[in-house]
């Protein structure tokens, strides 16, 4: 028995040291754990017959440790989660979320990896803590973002990859087992890759219109490696997040770019110029061509029929001579005649010179005088 529980003592009794009476406790004392243990073994001796280092006693002690370890097999698999069972260290089997069951430790072991979620690694880039803003900001990391381009100019790329495990059952283990850190593999795979594509690049499409073709061939070349390293890893994405030229120069390269800019705005306007003009240039081609072809049939035409007419009146003329020239001299004379003014002198010996004539043609052609005039001529 402790001394402090003796009735008496060197220093009489109660709970005396050698220094006095110490401090009382405020309210119900702790239980003490040697009467909690005597407790405990006193109901399991009553539970058990005979005593538990009796034969039923100990068998139900091994029973009920049997049951223990194999209720410990039970394990639940999260939504985003596979579970890989691995007997011995050896993987057999893939299960999908859920409540599952393995042979308990050391038998069977579970892993459970995010094989479901998707992943993101920046590179050229990096967050950090900043207490001014209460948040996070971007910060720079030239010693990934700077590259080399085909011709031999540097470009600033910031990027982003976006993977994930692969989902067939295989790609767990490979993810698992294969590789030993899969976000580092990953960033120097990606890094690697786009080093290679923006040094088969000219610079002036990596800052224009080529950002879809150099993600497109980062994105097959970082899962051409990472197949070859049998990663059991998929990339879904990569994304280009800031092209820029090193902001030594960023001021002389928008310079370019705005008088490439320009350039490609006056070749455009000459461009709709020429076929605004053009298409009218040819329509009044045509138009002309379509005139001297019409121009042409008409003479060919009326050649033909002159032709034609002459030879007719020459088929009439071997038939009668003196007649057929007789009609030509007046149709002639009838069609030059015609339409001018005529006078009719008689030059005989018997002729009294010129001939008065009614010229009937001027007085169907006047016009008659006013009524007013015709008033006024009367009453002169």
């Amino acid at each position: 028995m402790p001394w402090k529980n003796q009735g008496g003592g060197p220093w009489g009794s109660g709970p005396k040291g050698p220094w006095g009476t110490g401090p009382q406790p405020v309210g119900p004392r702790p239980p003490d754990l040697e009467d909690l243990l005597r407790r405990g073994q006193d109901r399991l001796q009553q539970i058990m017959p005979g005593g538990y280092f009796s034969g039923v006693g100990i068998t139900l002690i091994i029973l009920i440790i049997i049951a223990f370890w194999l209720l410990s097999g039970f394990f639940r698999v999260q939504s985003e989660e596979r579970g890989v069972v691995l007997r011995f260290g050896k993987h057999v089997r893939t299960v999908d979320p859920g409540l599952n069951y393995h042979l308990p430790y050391p038998i069977e072991t579970v892993l459970l990896p995010k094989a479901l979620r998707v992943n993101t690694i920046s590179i050229g880039m990096t967050l950090i803590d900043d207490p001014a803003r209460r948040g996070r900001s971007i910060r720079d990391v030239p010693e990934e973002s700077l590259m080399l381009t085909g011709d031999e100019n540097i470009v600033d790329v910031d990027f982003t990859v976006l993977w994930r495990i692969k989902p067939d059952p295989g790609g767990v283990g490979d993810f698992l087992f294969n590789i030993q850190n899969p976000e580092g593999t990953v960033k120097a795979v990606a890094e690697s890759a786009m080093r290679e594509v923006i040094g088969r690049s000219q610079i002036q499409p990596i800052l224009t219109g080529a950002r879809n073709t150099i993600e497109q061939g980062v994105q097959e070349l970082i899962q051409k490696t990472l197949d070859s390293y049998g990663a059991g890893i998929l990339v879904t994405q990569v994304q280009m997040q800031k092209v820029d030229p090193p902001a030594q120069v960023i001021d002389a390269f928008r310079d370019v770019q705005a008088a490439r800019a320009n350039l490609e705005q006056l070749q455009n306007e000459a461009q709709t110029y020429a076929n605004q003009v053009v298409p009218q240039a040819r329509g009044r081609a045509a138009q002309i061509l379509q005139a001297a072809e019409g121009y042409k049939e008409q003479a060919v035409a009326e050649a033909k029929g002159q032709s034609s007419r002459f030879l007719k009146v020459y088929e009439e003329y071997k038939k009668a001579p003196d007649v057929t020239r007789e009609r030509i001299y007046l149709e002639t004379m009838e069609r030059v005649l015609g339409g001018a003014d005529k006078l009719v002198y008689d030059g005989g010996p018997s002729g009294q010179g010129v001939v008065p004539y009614l010229p009937l043609g001027e007085l169907t052609t006047k016009r008659p005088p006013a009524t007013g005039q015709q008033s006024s001529g009367g009453n002169r």
